[in-house]
């Protein structure tokens, strides 16, 4: 005789293909979330590596930016000492020019001429004076014209004054002073 199985069959099969499925659907779901949190912590630990490394770099830029205001401080004070040294240089090399220029309108003062007042505007003097006639005022002119210290004399004021004995003629006159030529040597740095 033949046997029969009147089993349900199929749905035994059907239940335990669907455990199966169910089986391999949760480990897949279980790795997956295992996967992701992985990659996460991955990701967060290469952030965090990168967020410590944007705050070293900060804090050397910020070191860096303090070191440069120094720097631009001390090329300021550098700036000033090189200035205040230029200016003593000027002044140690002028110093013998006021010999020289006294020296000069000395000898360069024909007889007959007063001087009453010189004054200094940077390099040009205004001489003001009294002199016995026009002709040494002129011949003063050209002493100073011919001088190595002075140049470029300008007569600008001659007046006749006829005081009872004393017949003069005022004057006032600008000369240009020439300058001595400071070598420029080093800056000092």
């Amino acid at each position: 005789m033949s046997t029969i199985n009147l089993l349900p069959w199929r749905e035994e099969r059907r239940a335990a293909k669907k455990k199966q499925f169910l089986s391999v659907l949760g480990l897949t779901a279980v790795l997956a979330i295992g996967t992701f949190g992985l990659v996460h912590m991955y990701f967060d630990k290469l952030i965090e590596n990168q967020s410590s490394r944007n705050a070293y770099i900060e804090s050397e830029i910020k070191a860096l930016d303090s070191k440069i205001e120094q720097i631009k401080e001390l090329e300021k004070e550098k700036s000033s000492l090189i200035a205040r040294m230029r200016a003593i240089e000027t002044l140690q090399t002028s110093r013998p020019l006021v010999v020289h220029l006294f020296d000069e309108l000395v000898t360069t003062m024909p007889e007959g001429i007063y001087l009453d007042e010189i004054v200094q505007k940077d390099e040009v003097l205004t001489i003001t004076g009294s002199a016995q006639s026009n002709a040494r005022v002129s011949n003063f002119m050209r002493n100073l014209e011919s001088s190595e210290w002075l140049t470029g004399a300008t007569l600008e004021v001659i007046e006749y004054k006829d005081k009872k004995a004393d017949r003069s003629n005022a004057f006032t006159l600008k000369v240009n002073q020439i300058p001595i030529q400071v070598e420029e040597g080093d800056e000092g740095v």
